[in-house]
């Protein structure tokens, strides 16, 4: 089981922030799963039923919703699962077939609307922390481009650096891959996002993960906070 801390700056720079982090081995990843897509059909469709006629402003009236686009507006951002969400109910557009764990976190995202990103351990090098950025910080992102990290965001990093921040997303180093068997999610919830639906969301990764991995084993379900 990883070790994972938050630093003094952090819970400085983010009070009423959470974190929620899921992590568990012995996942088979390599293969599509029948079952995952035809929950993930069933989850499109609900969210289109239950979300028929909203605007861009019914959305943002969420909370959990208007709690992220407080913290993006601040970065002059707009929060990409709303844009997610969108695209699934206003353009009827699907969710991504990446692999069984993207997937499953994919599915949840969309459902809570609490941003989560995965990493595989073996990538990852202890410690690891949940921190805020500063000045001079930078990540290489997945596509393999080298982005400067605005003073202020949440992100966690390990012994090698960055490897995710809330605005500038996952780096190319420590993402799920087919291979990856040991699995670490991370939820990043800014003040103003509900515990539970923080809870909510674990609880959904752990139950996708375990329509195709059934004997996956539970590391740690820990939480954060600011």
């Amino acid at each position: 089981m990883l070790s994972i801390s938050a630093t003094n700056e952090w819970r400085t720079a983010h009070p009423g922030a959470t974190i929620g982090l899921l992590e568990i081995s012995r996942v088979e990843n390599a293969h599509p799963s029948q079952a995952l897509n035809q929950h993930k059909q069933e989850v499109e469709a609900h969210l289109r039923t239950t979300y028929q006629g909203f605007t861009r402003q019914d959305f943002l009236s969420l909370p959990v919703m208007a709690a992220y686009e407080r913290y993006y507006k601040r970065f002059e951002k707009t929060y990409h699962v709303q844009l997610q969400v969108e695209s699934l109910v206003l353009k009827g557009k699907n969710l991504p077939d990446v692999s069984p764990l993207v997937d499953s976190n994919f599915i949840a995202e969309v459902e809570t609307l609490v941003l989560t990103a995965g990493h595989d351990v073996s990538k990852l090098q202890s410690p690891v922390l949940m921190d805020v950025s500063r000045e001079g910080d930078q990540i290489t992102q997945m596509n393999g481009t080298t982005r400067p990290i605005r003073a202020g965001d949440m992100l966690m990093k390990d012994a090698s650096g960055i490897c995710c921040s809330i605005i500038y997303g996952q780096d190319n180093r420590s993402p799920i891959g087919p291979e990856t068997s040991h699995v670490l999610y991370v939820a990043y919830a800014p003040s103003g996002v509900p515990t539970e639906a923080v809870e909510a969301q674990l609880q959904k990764i752990e139950e996708n993960l375990r329509r195709f991995s059934p004997g996956a084993i539970l590391e740690q379900r820990n939480f954060l906070s600011a």
